[in-house]
């Protein structure tokens, strides 16, 4: 007899998988996850144990269990103990000082206090704070106390020639403000976005833990011809014929279905191109991504593309073996072909991705198929806030005629009534009626799929939908997102990362994500390889996608999802690549010879790596002369005889050819101006940092500490 799967054993058991998961680990079994299997004398202990439920023992245990569990009174009980203990002991520690060590400690922290307050006082008194409009030669002039005359003189003499009134570039400014002692500060205007205002309400939400499971969102996903509509078809027709009085519910887009009381909702996207474009505007609609293989094909190149699509929106996959009913068909051979190709490994080849074997056509393995959907969903513990204002994603828009423009949501949370004010991007509106197929209702809860009524405009298809409390709220965040798309347009803002940023070193974080796309299997595998050797320690590089054939829109939605850079070697993007790409703000580069590709990408990560500092000797001299100054020490009167003396830079001063000191430079001095570098064969003065030990005659050796810009070489 064949091991029990946990599923298996908690639907005899008539309790959920993640409850017998839960109690497996408590008697010290270990499993992981829904599918493992178990022994036949766990399954019998199981099975013993819950019937003894039934007579009451097992509640019994449960209650004895529960008692042994500290209380939230008695945590909180403990936490004010630990809190008194603490004080107790700080108490303790404060009467064995001695008043000497009390009154120090006094002291110190009230100089400590009076430095802060001089270091803030100073800081509020020498900062010019402006807005980037009034970087103007009078409002800086008078933000200084500096008159207008004299700034125009000063500045005369360095070369620069201003007049009153004169509008400032910001290096200028910069420059400006820093020869009189001032740093300046942009004060840049804080801009509210309603939209992240209201994300953050619903955050809260969710903090609080309030929330109730909801019927997951299924999207069907794979290479063309593999049965993706077939199975679509079969699930919407067998359950209409079930239940004629509405067991389903359809709209343009989107199908919902109900297995054994529970309610699954399918996206019947038009590829997975629009699911990542979801991904792409931050519109999370899918909860879980079925995987069409077909079985007398194997895994083709869409698949591995809409794998790809589906391991950036991060969701689980469950893969559909399809087409089991033909002659030629090789479940094996394709969960081989699974495990090679895209890493994912079949549950009963000891992996953990749910494989399913089917024919959508005659309808074999579809109930199966349903029946693990519910079951990773459950494991998935998909959940909503159940309550209050809406908010769905649109994933479908159009104008109808008749009926002006018309869209298809997803509800994630709350409820959608008739007569709530709506906003979606730069559109509004309010409900004038909702739609569940061909019939009308009056509300919509979480993970249905309802048309609605009543925007002004046709709402940007993948868009978040939001219900808020009246028109002019929601008149006010459309024209606030009118706005930001101005700016966006007129900047060229949010754009995603280009090889050149990094070779500026304008990434913060040390990764570069990339879609490679060529001519040939056989470029792709080269290219990996190539790539491969690039990585080092410091820099990761990960290629989100790889395949062959031009460029695609495909490609460009799903770079824009991943902030990748697309590369492409000896293709080209097609003209709605090109389109899409500048919508998206998507760089593409493209190659005829692979060293060139290669050396592109060294000098971006090369932009990646941190600079090493080396030290160099910048010069050398000799102290000529000392001078005792009260209250400041000695001050060195030095020939320099090589190279430069810098400010910034360290010292070692050396005596009968012994070394005795090694540090910094206090100060410098070219006759009685403070320098930054002073070079030979000038003299200057010279306090060292804390070190006045210093005789005529001794020896100094100038150093400076340099960044020197990192290579990367080719691993072997």
């Amino acid at each position: 007899m064949s091991k029990k799967r946990v599923y298996e054993l908690a639907k005899e058991l008539n309790i959920s998988a993640k409850e017998l998961i839960d109690e497996l680990l408590t008697l010290g079994v270990e499993v992981k996850n829904h599918m493992s299997s178990i022994d036949d004398d766990i399954v019998a202990t199981i099975k013993e144990l819950y019937a003894d439920e039934k007579k009451g023992e097992k509640k019994e245990k449960t209650v004895k269990k529960i008692s042994s569990k500290p209380k939230p009174k008695d945590i909180k009980n403990f936490e004010k103990k630990e809190t008194v203990n603490k004080d107790k002991k700080n108490e303790k520690e404060k009467k064995t000082e001695t008043p000497k060590r009390k009154n120090e400690r006094k002291r110190f922290k009230e100089e400590i206090k009076e430095k802060k307050i001089e270091k803030k006082e100073e800081e509020i008194v020498k900062t010019v704070n402006v807005k980037p409009e009034d970087l103007k030669l009078d409002i800086l002039s008078q933000k200084m106390k500096i008159p207008v005359s004299k700034i125009i003189k000063d500045q005369f003499m360095k070369g620069l020639i201003l007049r009153p009134g004169q509008s400032l570039s910001l290096e200028d400014a910069i420059t400006l403000t820093e020869d009189y002692g001032w740093n300046l500060e942009i004060i840049e205007e804080e801009i509210i976005d309603p939209i992240k205002k209201l994300k953050k309400n619903y955050d809260e939400l969710y903090d609080k833990n309030e929330l109730v499971l909801r019927p997951p969102v299924v999207t069907v996903m794979g290479h063309v011809d593999h049965g993706k509509t077939t199975l679509l078809d079969n699930i919407r027709n067998t359950k209409v014929a079930d239940k004629e009085a509405g067991g389903i519910t359809q709209t343009i887009g989107a199908y919902q279905v109900e297995v054994d009381g529970k309610k699954i909702t399918f996206i019947d996207t038009p590829g997975h191109e629009a699911f990542t474009e979801m991904r792409a505007r931050g519109a999370q609609a899918t909860d879980i991504v079925i995987l069409m293989v077909a079985a007398d094909d194997g895994v083709m190149p869409q698949t591995i593309e809409a794998y790809n699509h589906a391991k950036t929106a991060n969701v689980p996959i469950i893969v559909a073996i399809n087409k089991i009913d033909k002659p030629n068909a090789n479940v094996e051979f394709t969960k081989q072909q699974l495990a090679s190709k895209l890493k994912l490994v079949a549950e009963d080849w000891g992996g953990d991705t749910v494989t399913v074997p089917i024919s959508a056509k005659t309808g074999e393995g579809v109930d199966e198929l349903l029946e693990m959907i519910l079951l990773v969903s459950e494991m998935s513990d998909i959940k909503c806030y159940p309550e209050g204002n809406a908010r769905g994603i649109i994933i479908e828009s159009n104008l109808d005629k008749a009926i002006g423009p018309v869209a298809s949501v997803i509800i994630k949370d709350g409820i959608l009534k008739l007569g709530d004010y709506i906003v979606a991007g730069q559109t509004c509106g309010k409900v004038k009626a909702l739609t569940v197929g061909r019939k009308r209702v009056r509300f919509a809860g979480p993970s249905q799929a309802v048309q609605i009524l009543g925007f002004n405009d046709v709402p940007d298809v993948h868009s978040i939908i939001y219900v808020v409390d009246n028109l002019e709220q929601a008149r006010l965040i459309s024209d606030f997102e009118k706005q930001m798309q101005k700016k966006k347009d007129n900047l060229k803002g949010n754009r995603h990362i280009r090889l050149e940023d990094l070779v500026k070193g304008e990434k913060e974080n040390k990764e570069l994500n990339l879609i490679l796309k060529a001519e040939s299997f056989g470029s792709v595998e080269a290219l990996k390889q190539a790539i491969a050797k690039l990585e080092n320690d410091e820099v990761h590089i990960e290629i989100r996608h790889a395949s062959i054939g031009a460029i695609n829109s495909s490609d460009i939605l799903l770079a824009s999802a991943s902030n990748s850079v697309v590369l492409g070697f000896k293709v080209k993007p097609d003209a709605s690549a090109r389109k899409q790409a500048e919508i998206e703000d998507v760089q593409i580069k493209t190659y005829d010879i692979i060293f060139e590709l290669i050396n592109d990408l060294k000098r971006a990560l090369e932009g990646l790596l941190e600079p090493e500092k080396v030290e160099e000797i910048s010069g050398s001299g000799e102290i000529k002369k000392v001078f005792k100054i009260n209250k400041v020490g000695s001050i060195a009167g030095v020939q320099l005889h090589e190279g430069y003396a810098s400010k910034k830079g360290f010292v070692r001063i050396y005596r009968n050819n012994q070394e005795i000191f090694d540090g910094k430079i206090e100060s410098l001095k070219h006759y009685k101006d403070e320098a930054s570098q002073v070079s030979a064969p000038q003299e200057c003065g010279i306090k060292f940092l804390k070190f006045d030990e210093i005789e005529s005659g001794d020896q100094l050796q100038f150093r400076v500490i340099k960044e020197v810009k990192k290579t990367i070489d080719f691993k072997k």
